[in-house]
């Protein structure tokens, strides 16, 4: 036996991931040179950076992160902040340059582009595919649905499957939209969405 939410339930989850769907397209991306990293976002290969230290323009470097998550700088050479924050990568920069060269280095580091980052969404959706993780704002699983234009009638609300390396977890995305105690769920890298078909 299968739930099915009245005629009423559906008209109005179909409108909040209409709506949620057109914030989503709409939102603008962070203008490159301008980018501001998110305080928990990790930095990885093929971000673009910008290192700069104050009062050292011959210092001043843009650099993209090496696939074994290293930059080189001037002076300093190679360094790994692959896998560090943003905050993180700034003090170990700070660190070196004020081990060997110079006085208490004010250090400034800037994200000026993020490599992509993507979840799946499959299954009952309108546009099934691919869908990008703002790494500024992140992605929840109802803003993944509506990036995907939303549920189709055949799906199963109550049985959203989310695959996450090799731990997969059934969710009711009901319980989400109805219960102010439930949060949404935040969104990783790789991650895979599977809308269930309605069982009749």
């Amino acid at each position: 036996m299968s739930f099915t939410l009245p005629r009423l339930g559906q008209l109005c989850l179909k409108a909040f991931l209409a709506v949620a769907s057109f914030l989503v397209l709409q939102c603008p991306e962070p203008p490159a040179g301008r980018a501001q990293a998110a305080s928990n976002y990790f930095l990885k290969p093929s971000d673009l950076l910008r290192v700069e230290v104050f009062q050292e323009p011959d210092l001043l470097k843009e650099v993209r992160i090496a696939a074994d998550g290293s930059i080189a700088l001037p002076l300093i050479g190679k360094v790994e902040i692959g896998g560090r924050t943003v905050q993180e990568a700034q003090e170990l920069v700070r660190e070196l340059y004020d081990r060997d060269y110079l006085v208490n280095p004010q250090i400034n580091l800037l994200v000026l582009e993020y490599s992509e980052s993507y979840v799946q969404v499959l299954g009952q959706v309108n546009s099934p595919g691919f869908v990008t993780i703002r790494p500024d704002k992140g992605l929840s699983l109802i803003e993944a649905i509506a990036g995907a234009n939303g549920f189709t009638r055949l799906a199963r609300t109550t049985s959203v499957r989310l695959k996450r390396h090799a731990k997969v977890t059934t969710i009711d995305i009901n319980e989400i939209l109805k219960n102010p105690s439930v949060k949404d769920i935040s969104l990783q890298e790789d991650d895979i969405i599977f809308v269930d078909e309605k069982v009749f």
